[in-house]
């Protein structure tokens, strides 16, 4: 047997913000609030189904740096160009870590500075 990730748990200043942001991003919907500045928003089927749920949690600490652990994101219906700029739209922000300029990904940052990549490659939707 083995374990399967079902939520992501991200610790912010703003989960109001973060929770649109994502759920642009991710045709997400909000699931649920846990306790005051405690968001979970994830899939239209909810949680346990095969893409996990992300937990927002309010943190007034600031952010230390970059982050260890990112997200990697892929459009399901436009070609990456499309999809940059819909996310630029939405509010991210390009971030260079140091990519390398023939780089075949996009570094962004969402809205509090969390760094994730858009990739090229072109994925069904669930």
């Amino acid at each position: 047997m083995a374990c399967r990730i079902s939520e992501i748990v991200l610790k912010c200043r703003d989960p109001e913000v973060l929770a649109r942001f994502w759920c642009e991003v991710l045709d997400f919907v909000e699931l649920g609030r846990e306790a005051e500045g405690c968001i979970e928003i994830g899939p239209r089927e909810g949680f346990g189904g095969p893409q996990p749920t992300i937990f927002l949690i309010r943190d007034d600490a600031p952010k230390a740096g970059s982050t260890r652990l990112h997200l990697d994101v892929n459009a399901t219906d436009r070609d990456q160009d499309a999809e940059l700029e819909r996310l630029l739209a939405a509010g991210a922000e390009p971030v260079d870590i140091g990519q390398p300029a023939e780089a075949t990904w996009h570094v962004l940052a969402d809205p509090e500075g969390n760094e994730f990549c858009l990739l090229r490659t072109r994925l069904a939707a669930l």
